[in-house]
């Protein structure tokens, strides 16, 4: 399976960014307005300046306190992001979530962001995959 059938079978919208001169607060607000744990930090919803999770803020509140809540995204966010390519094999890039600590990537296409897949679309293609082929197999054994 391709990272591209996975964004393909995601619900249309874009992908949910935020400037990186928001605050930290305006980002917590947001995710948990959107109920998802992550936001990609752009100036114009296609270049990505970084990624800013749930535990980057929880780790800087932590940290430093509440007072935090008024700093910049760009402050806390994740700068050097990995991305994926829309013709990338899910394996691979489950294998590279997994192995990097990564829930989240954008997937970037003649460097622009066209989506974003969490490690949860990973798992769920793979487990769909998995069953057609136990279908597949069940199919061949039976006879039908």
């Amino acid at each position: 399976m391709l990272v591209s059938q996975i964004i393909r079978s995601k619900p249309q919208g874009g992908v949910i960014t935020i400037s990186p001169d928001a605050s930290l607060a305006d980002a917590a607000q947001l995710l948990a307005e959107k109920r998802i744990g992550a936001v990609v930090a752009s100036v114009d919803g296609e270049t990505v300046a970084g990624i800013l999770s749930e535990r980057d803020i929880v780790r800087e509140i932590a940290r430093r306190g509440a007072v935090c809540l008024e700093d910049k995204v760009e402050s806390a966010m994740t700068r050097n992001v990995f991305g994926c390519n829309p013709d990338d094999k899910t394996d691979l890039v489950l294998q590279t979530m997994t192995s990097k600590r990564f829930r989240h990537l954008p997937v970037m296409e003649e460097g622009k962001m066209i989506g974003l897949i969490s490690i949860g679309d990973v798992v769920a293609a793979k487990l769909a995959e998995l069953e057609l082929e136990k279908d597949a197999l069940t199919g061949m054994i039976m006879g039908y």
